[in-house]
């Protein structure tokens, strides 16, 4: 259930999300979702990708800051107060959410969201004992 995100520290100049994203590309290494976030000195890409080791090892290859993280795929209820739901049932548990963003492609009737907790195990059983269907890493890297 447990889903490998790359994440790539990169200077904020331009020129280098190219350098990331055509790597990636030129090597047949599909992103699936991205996160970018920045400040005035570096980004961090936060990357879900088809092949997670493959892309490890390229950017580490190539010179890249790089890291892998365990995240989750959870599916939301894609209505008025779905993403509130699952956040209601992780603040009653007291599990933090560091960071979220969403998956561009649909899941049946609901959207899929990649999380990253503070106790990402107890976060599977918190949200599979609620009724969340958390997506395997095949599910995801195969869209």
């Amino acid at each position: 259930m447990k889903i490998t995100q790359i994440s790539v520290f990169i200077e904020n100049e331009s020129g280098r999300l190219h350098e990331v994203t055509g790597l990636l590309g030129n090597n047949n290494i599909n992103i699936r979702a991205l996160s970018l976030a920045d400040t005035s000195d570096f980004g961090i890409l936060r990357l879900i990708v088809n092949e997670p080791d493959k892309a490890y090892r390229l950017l580490r290859e190539n010179e890249f800051t790089v890291g892998r993280t365990e995240v989750l795929a959870v599916e939301v209820p894609d209505n008025p107060g779905g993403l509130a739901g699952v956040l209601g049932t992780l603040s009653k548990a007291s599990i933090n959410v560091e960071y979220m963003y969403a998956l561009v492609e649909r899941s049946t009737d609901s959207a899929v969201m990649i999380f990253r907790f503070d106790d990402t195990s107890k976060a599977v059983d918190v949200l599979t004992a609620s009724g969340y269907k958390l997506m395997k890493g095949e599910q995801i890297y195969e869209i």
